[in-house]
């Protein structure tokens, strides 16, 4: 029987107990093609019917409606009420497609101006670090990034929020949870129900602007 020398042994010693392998080696979350069609048939309802349809149970107003626009308003641009829960997508005739929204918790809600610098469906995710620090429980397990698919936290569309060249890392999204359509429950995006999305996204152009309106703990008597 051959010898083992100490210097074999260290080496085989290392291999067993080496540091598991870091983020940046392991594989990169994905998005399959090939299911996107199957997917949107999976979260659509049947007989799907956008001005009815609400196996969710919200609200009604939070359904898609054709609303008249106020004057002046760009079209192609996307406005969001935080107040009433409404995103309306200006039309350039007169018109806006309104649909319900769910803001985020507390202060992680923020209005502003952006600029829509791109587009994606079945988007993949990977939790922030700050989002990671404030609930190390519920996020970690994904920091290192989540397929796209109907359980995906961004759903089956979104829509990505720039400030110039800064990725905000807002986005307006599908959502796997649509009951909290009209409530506050995201980590700063705005949700949508994932059927609604998948028709605004259809319209929406990059290039566009989305005004994000103060919610209503921050409304003012100036505001």
């Amino acid at each position: 029987m051959p010898s083992i020398t100490r210097r074999h042994y260290i080496l085989g010693t290392a291999a067993l107990f080496s540091a598991p392998l870091p983020s940046s080696v392991l594989a990169a979350p994905t998005s399959d093609r090939s299911m996107w069609s199957a997917w949107d048939e999976q979260v659509t309802p049947t007989n799907y019917d956008p001005a009815t349809t609400n196996p969710w149970g919200f609200n009604s107003r939070f359904l898609p409606r054709l609303v008249e626009a106020n004057p002046g308003l760009i079209p192609g641009d996307i406005h969001v009420d935080a107040v009433a829960r409404y995103l309306y997508h200006v039309g350039d005739d007169g018109t806006a497609m309104r649909y319900g929204v769910a803001i985020a918790r507390g202060d992680l809600y923020e209005p502003g101006t952006y600029n829509i610098r791109r587009k994606a469906r079945w988007p993949i995710w990977t939790p922030t670090a700050n989002m990671i620090q404030r609930d190390p429980d519920l996020y970690e397990q994904f920091a290192g990034g989540m397929d796209g698919g109907p359980t995906n936290p961004l759903g089956s569309r979104a829509l990505y929020l720039y400030v110039g060249d800064r990725d905000t890392y807002l986005r307006i999204h599908g959502s796997p949870s649509p009951r909290s359509i009209g409530g506050r429950a995201s980590s700063g995006c705005v949700r949508m129900v994932m059927p609604h999305i998948n028709a605004l996204y259809e319209n929406v152009s990059t290039g566009s602007t989305a005004y994000l309106y103060p919610p209503e703990d921050r409304v003012t008597a100036e505001s």
